[in-house]
């Protein structure tokens, strides 16, 4: 197939890469081929690139190190998770919170770094402002308990993302977004979602690369999370058919999820040679 962008759009040259993981790059801890060059050389070209992904489990630097053991080139301050983005969220309109937490270590670890208080099982006596829940692979139902208690007495409710599944080799877990539904069936509260498709995450990884939504680029797999992301936030997008997607069901995806994007490549290669021709025409 070939790429292609919107003759009756107006575009500006990517001054930033907003990357996807998880069905762009990489699927599992199988490196989509081609994307290794593709990021090295964007990297040599002195184009700034950011990893962005829902993912909450990790840290920023472990993405990294997963990425470099696919021969990815990746700096830890490239990497933009969802729990990141929910550490600054909370920050900013609850500094320094008691804070309940769903999540594993790149969660804790995030929020623990912006100041907030974390709650244990044994803080009895204290009441949380915030719940923070992200994927959960130990999750306990004394646990759940626990975050209904918090969120009926009123505390605020912050998801990390709204992914239902979580795709893994051979299949797939229930994600976050499972996890948050059943927090939600239980209080009748609806979260705040901090990952893509909201636009907090996509704000904050404006802020974190300094450039303007119409400069930069997302570039994903998944027309309900990566493009819808990019679409609210004002980003143009470019859809690679390496994950979700596939050249006989692209078009039924985006149309599903309300999305067009500025362009479609097979994968890394295509890619490599359409941002090519954009910098060139633009020039």
């Amino acid at each position: 197939m070939n790429s292609f962008l919107h003759q009756n759009k107006e575009y500006q040259a990517p001054e930033a890469l907003l990357f996807d993981l998880d069905g762009t790059l990489y699927r599992g801890n199988e490196p989509i081929p081609g994307a290794d060059r593709l990021i090295s050389g964007l990297q040599s070209s002195g184009v700034p690139c950011l990893f962005v992904t829902n993912n909450s489990t990790r840290t920023s630097s472990e993405v990294a190190e997963h990425l470099k053991l696919m021969g990815i080139p990746a700096k830890e301050e490239a990497i933009v998770t969802s729990a990141l983005a929910a550490a600054y969220y909370v920050q900013k309109h609850y500094p320094g919170a008691d804070t309940y937490v769903i999540g594993e270590n790149g969660l804790r670890a995030a929020l623990t770094e912006a100041g907030l208080v974390i709650l244990e099982e044994h803080d009895t006596d204290r009441r949380a402002a915030i719940v923070v829940q992200g994927l959960d692979r130990k999750l306990t139902y004394d646990r759940i308990t626990t975050a209904v208690k918090y969120i009926l007495d009123g505390a605020a409710f912050v998801q990390t993302n709204p992914d239902r599944l979580l795709p893994v080799d051979g299949g797939f877990l229930p994600g976050a977004g499972s996890l948050g539904a059943m927090l939600q069936a239980a209080t009748g509260i609806e979260p705040i979602v901090i990952g893509k498709p909201s636009t907090i995450l996509m704000d904050y990884s404006l802020q974190i690369s300094g450039t303007t939504p119409d400069r930069s680029w997302v570039i994903g797999d998944n027309p309900y999370t990566d493009l819808a992301a990019a679409r609210n936030a004002g980003c143009p997008s470019i859809l690679v058919l390496t994950g979700l997607c596939t050249a006989d069901n692209w078009q039924e995806h985006c149309a599903a999820a309300e999305v067009s994007p500025d362009a479609v490549c097979e994968g890394p290669e295509q890619l490599e040679r359409l941002l090519n021709e954009l910098w060139i025409s633009k020039s």
